[in-house]
């Protein structure tokens, strides 16, 4: 589906619901294709899914030595 800004500008509400459904959402400006509208992708991300799976050492956060980031120029 393709439409105008000016249209779709009054039926933002209608081309969402188009977008969720799967349908292809074009905006255009004049004859000019500009913007595609697409849903965002329901994942199931879910906090502190790696909550102690991921370890760090204890001097993690000090300042790195002058030999240690001198390897890293």
């Amino acid at each position: 589906m393709q439409y105008n800004v000016h249209t779709a500008k009054s039926q933002l509400s209608k081309l969402i619901e188009a977008a969720l459904a799967g349908e292809e959402v074009v905006i255009s400006k004049g004859s000019k294709p500009v913007v595609r509208l697409t849903a965002i992708p329901q994942g199931n991300f879910r906090l502190g899914t790696l909550k102690d799976k991921i370890r760090t050492s204890p001097d993690f956060l000090d300042p790195m030595s002058e030999d240690e980031l001198a390897s890293w120029e």
